[in-house]
């Protein structure tokens, strides 16, 4: 099997990774484009002796430490979602950011992050404390789950409720969930995809934005099928069956790029 053969199945996720950690869909593509021709350039200094994806993570890793926002703005076009996440980046520097979201949303272990971070695996759990912790004392939002497993329900809105956030409603239909949307305008939008009446969490995350701005995490059983390439995806994805600490990490991190609870200048 080629070396792109093995690569291909991890790219999605390389992807999902990049958009969450820089907060723009356009600039995390960017780094992924500019790590697929950084291999295509020089094969041989792919890392053989691991996984295929964690030498895939690795030469990303390389890409975005020599080029990140901390160092000034190095892709153009930036919105106000770049501006927030500078704003934020200025009070979280990026290793305790990367553990958290290598660990909780990519799924490695702390070992695997070490090798792609050079820290042993003690130093990374002590990052991913210092990330949620700092993120999480820098946002606060009101939550409308969508949602119509009502065990599945019960466990997000104590995993918001733990995490310091307000749940305004639990929906579990299009029309519940906007009705509720309107009534008390969420900071944070958590949507299943299938609902109880057969219709469309992204439907009604489609009706609700045409209303106002608001950040929005899928969850569903089948990510791939949102990571297409093909049109504008969502930023953020939870996989069925989650982790709580997969849900914990994905609202801190949409919170994080949220102009709502954006810092002082």
């Amino acid at each position: 099997m080629s070396l792109g053969q093995q690569l291909h199945p991890h790219l999605p996720f390389l992807r999902r990774y990049a958009r969450a950690l820089t907060g723009s869909q356009i600039h995390g593509d960017a780094y992924v484009r500019a790590t697929l021709e950084a291999i295509v350039a020089a094969p041989e200094e792919f890392p053989r002796d691991v996984d295929p994806r964690l030498g895939l993570y690795k030469t990303f890793h390389a890409i975005w430490s020599s080029s990140h926002l901390e160092d000034g703005p190095v892709l153009t076009g930036a919105d106000g979602q770049e501006a927030i996440a500078q704003a934020r980046l200025a009070r979280l520097t990026p290793l305790p950011r990367q553990a958290l979201l290598l660990t909780a949303l990519e799924g490695f272990t702390v070992d695997d992050v070490g090798y792609l971070v050079a820290l042993d695996p003690a130093d990374v759990e002590a990052l991913v404390e210092e990330a949620l912790s700092e993120i999480e004392a820098q946002t606060r939002a009101k939550v409308l789950i969508i949602e119509d497993e009502p065990i599945i329900a019960m466990d997000i809105e104590t995993i918001v409720r733990d995490l310091g956030h307000e749940v305004t409603a639990i929906a579990v239909t299009r029309e519940d969930a906007v009705r509720e949307a309107m009534a008390e305008r969420p900071g944070l939008v958590l949507a299943d995809i299938q609902l109880a009446d057969d219709s469309s969490g992204i439907d009604a995350v489609k009706d609700i934005l045409a209303e106002f701005s608001v950040p929005v995490i899928f969850i569903t059983a089948f990510p791939e099928r949102l990571l297409t390439g093909e049109r504008p995806e969502p930023t953020f994805l939870i996989t069925k069956p989650f982790q709580r600490s997969t849900v914990k990490a994905a609202i801190s991190q949409a919170l994080f790029f949220d102009e709502a609870t954006a810092p002082a200048e």
